[in-house]
């Protein structure tokens, strides 16, 4: 018999055309050699051009699927996206801490690419109230992260700030993504609740972009399923991220994906 693998759980939304949400996590589980299992939170109508429709699962059927999977598999980590719902936060954060579940990747989806909200704004207290202390690492983008801090986020000290507020909600560590910031250098920040780092790239010129937050967050919970401390953990997917983005995928008629493989 093989070595077992380290197996990961993503909870999350599906996309049709497979470039982010589950579909986007198990490939990137599987190119970290990470055996991946899945809880549908919402699921929505999408292709590379267009996003049209979203819709939640019940929260009682959200529940009995994480149940599921930790009563049987009990994953090293999981990756938390899309949820679809404050019930649904509210549902996910009480069945994950029932089972203890380790390593929790908290990525915050508020806003589609497209511009499409995914989760209600009623729904951000929630999260606040009853994810953050469950994580350990949240990943929001620069309009999450000023939209649960509460405050914009113009320059370096602000992003700090908005670090340490998310800190404070009671995540272990935070990172801060830096995709949204103009110019050609991407900076992406990390705390632990005691230190900062800087993870200074330059763009990638590229139109493969669906789908960069979920694969970033789920290569963060493939490489802590494999043992990696948190701080090597988010090194090793920007990294990640960065090479699957310079063999980016097409396969529709509009936006492309980062390529796994």
């Amino acid at each position: 018999m093989p070595p077992p693998l380290p197996v990961a759980l993503t909870i999350a939304g599906v996309d049709p055309g497979g470039g982010a949400g589950i579909a986007a996590d198990l490939m990137t589980f599987a190119a970290h050699r990470v055996y991946g299992t899945m809880v549908v939170a919402a699921i929505t109508a999408q292709n590379t051009r267009e996003f049209t429709r979203v819709a939640a699962v019940s929260p009682d059927l959200l529940a009995e699927q994480i149940a599921a999977v930790y009563s049987d598999i009990a994953p090293a980590a999981v990756k938390v996206g899309m949820l679809g719902s404050a019930r649904n936060v509210v549902a996910a954060a009480r069945v994950l801490k029932k089972w203890k579940a380790a390593n929790v990747v908290l990525d915050p989806v508020l806003v589609a690419t497209s511009g499409r909200r995914l989760l209600p704004a009623a729904a951000v207290a929630a999260l606040k109230r009853d994810f953050f202390p469950l994580a350990t690492i949240v990943t929001p983008n620069l309009p999450e992260a000023a939209t649960i801090a509460g405050f914009p986020i113009r320059d370096e000290g602000d992003r700090r700030l908005a670090a340490g507020v998310l800190a404070d909600l009671g995540a272990d560590c935070v990172l801060i993504k830096g995709g949204h910031e103009a110019g050609r250098e991407i900076s992406d920040l990390f705390f632990d609740g005691r230190k900062f780092i800087a993870f200074r790239n330059f763009r990638i010129d590229t139109e493969a972009t669906h789908g960069t937050g979920c694969t970033l967050s789920s290569a963060i919970a493939a490489n802590l399923a494999r043992g990696a401390t948190v701080a090597d953990a988010v090194r090793n997917a920007i990294e990640y991220l960065r090479r699957s983005l310079g063999r980016g995928l097409f396969p529709g008629k509009g936006v492309g994906t980062p390529g796994h493989f």
